[in-house]
């Protein structure tokens, strides 16, 4: 048979079209499952879906009244508090883009990022204002509105410097009609990565991703109705994964935690019955190695995904028996987080423990909302074969892959040249499609989740009047993965021990950006002069 002509005349309709956007999994929620418990934190803020869908349309309001308009950029500073979550659907309904901030970073990241995206407003928490304060002091743009949100359950109350966060949706209207996306190719969020250099890049998203991310997660992580979701992924990274726009749709509660402790989650799961959760493996290792004191007790088994890198083997062995199933998975923040996983298949059941935990441990197969991920050779855009042994780069093309970076055109084509986004991550793939990353995109390092650019840190130390040169790696480490370790050469006549070096870069950097280990040698290169990293590598393996 031929192709069946549009013979309706009509094409796209109201009837028929309707832009996706997770924002509609809110307004679903807060008539289906109105008196189903939205959000809590503690016991001073619980609030149902009919509650939670109030003070998101109140918030998207009062940012209207203070002036945002459609595609401005609202700004967040703040943990995974309730009023994170309110913005991830309250900036959107007013029609803004939210733009999420890593609270770790040093000032003048923070102030970068004002200025490049342009953001009209801020909020933030009380403990992080003094940051936010010098950064906007140092902009050379124009200031943002702030709007300080306090927290007393964590000691951190409201200076009077600012309007609070509770007094200024106060000032929204609770009737005020949600800016729907007139296209699902808007802007919905724009996230910063460092990347591979220094200078961070904003990831654009659009509402289409968002909402396809959100319906293929219930697929892989098998979710059904009411699940109750554990903030540990902090909501500026790729929006927490997306699992906040998430939960209404299946009418779940997002549990908030301000700070990520063994002893935190435990309480969580037994006060708050928490069914899943997400993290980096650092977060299975306190678990794991907490004291028993921090332990409770519970008789249901808790969902995990975990990302960044591969746990060990060790890790999962531990935490298993505890009650915890852990799904490995991997993505980026250019593909709105996770976009693959590692599915597990009944025949691996029965082998031997060392060997199941490292098959948990690859990143695995694609996710619903994906098209491929897969391994091809960088150069020529060939598959490599299926062996588990030949090496490749990550490539992958699907709906939740971003829009591209701000302001950055050459940086976005790249990117996405010959037709998939370029992870820079390199991997085999086994005969059965598994991804397996042997190594991270070229010169990251992933410490506690958080990516830090070698480029960045080489940066700082080579500004130390004594350092001549330096080359920064990453170094296992079994509390955060990866910690930067600094190789350095100095100046003729120069000196410096390995604590100036490191407290001269905490002075400058984020703490986590900050080398744990500084070693003073001879920098290994080649005949033109580059440094042989490779070789750095192993000498920090075996520090």
């Amino acid at each position: 048979m031929g192709q069946m002509r549009d013979e309706t005349g009509l094409g796209k309709t109201a009837a028929n079209y309707v832009p996706l956007t997770p924002l509609s999994h809110l307004k679903r929620a807060s008539y289906i499952f109105p008196d189903r418990l939205a959000v809590a934190y503690g016991t001073q803020h619980r609030k149902t879906y009919a509650e939670y869908h109030a003070r998101v349309t109140q918030l998207a309001s009062a940012l209207a009244r203070a002036g945002i308009e459609p595609g401005d950029v609202v700004t967040t500073l703040l943990p995974n508090l309730p009023a994170h979550a309110e913005a991830h659907f309250g900036v959107p309904a007013a029609g803004a883009v939210l733009n999420a901030v890593n609270t770790r970073l040093d000032v003048g990241t923070v102030t970068y990022i004002l200025e490049h995206g342009e953001a009209k407003l801020v909020l933030v928490d009380t403990e992080f204002l003094p940051i936010l304060e010098e950064a906007v002091a140092a902009m050379s743009t124009a200031a943002p509105q702030i709007i300080e949100v306090a927290d007393p359950s964590a000691g951190h109350n409201a200076t009077g410097r600012h309007v609070e966060y509770e007094d200024f949706i106060a000032t929204g209207d609770i009737g005020f009609k949600w800016i729907m996306p007139a296209d699902e190719w808007e802007s919905l969020a724009l996230n910063y990565t460092s990347g591979t250099t220094g200078r961070p890049k904003g990831v654009v998203y659009h509402h289409r991703g968002a909402y396809l991310m959100t319906m293929g997660t219930v697929v892989s992580w098998q979710l059904t109705l009411r699940p109750v979701y554990l903030t540990i992924v902090p909501l500026f990274h790729c929006n927490g994964w997306n699992h906040t726009w998430m939960m209404p749709l299946l009418g779940g509660t997002i549990v908030c935690c301000r700070n990520i402790t063994a002893k935190a989650v435990y309480d969580a799961i037994a006060d708050e019955g928490v069914t899943h959760f997400g993290g980096a493996p650092i977060v299975l290792n306190s678990i794991v190695n907490c004291d028993d004191s921090d332990r409770r007790g519970f008789d249901h088994t808790v969902q995990v995904f975990t990302a960044g890198a591969p746990p060990p083997a060790a890790t999962l062995a531990a935490i298993e028996p505890l009650g915890f199933n852990v799904t490995q998975v991997y993505g980026l923040t250019e593909t709105y987080g996770h976009i693959t996983e590692c599915l597990w298949r009944a025949r691996w059941d029965d082998h031997p423990d060392e060997e199941r935990y490292a098959i948990k441990a690859r990143t695995g197969v694609l996710m619903p909302m994906m098209d491929e991920a897969v391994v091809l050779d960088s150069e020529t855009m060939v598959a490599v074969p299926h062996d588990g042994k030949t090496q490749g780069e990550i490539m992958i093309r699907g709906h939740t892959v971003m829009k591209g970076y701000l302001k950055n055109p050459e940086a976005t084509a790249e990117a996405f040249k010959g037709g998939f986004f370029h992870s820079g991550d390199i991997a085999v793939q086994h005969p059965d499609t598994y991804l397996q990353i042997m190594d991270r995109s070229k010169d990251i390092i992933i410490s506690g989740g958080e990516n830090v650019s070698s480029v960045e840190v080489e940066g700082v130390l080579a500004s130390h009047p004594a350092v001549s040169l330096c080359a920064v790696v990453a170094k296992p480490d079994p509390k955060w993965g990866e910690v930067p370790c600094a190789f350095v050469e100095l100046k003729p006549k120069a000196s410096a021990s390995e604590e100036e070096l490191i407290t001269f870069a905490r002075s400058k950097l984020a703490g986590f950006k900050t080398p744990k280990k500084v070693v003073f040698q001879e920098l290994p290169k080649t005949s033109t002069g580059k440094i042989q990293k490779f070789e750095l590598r192993k000498i920090a393996a075996d520090l």
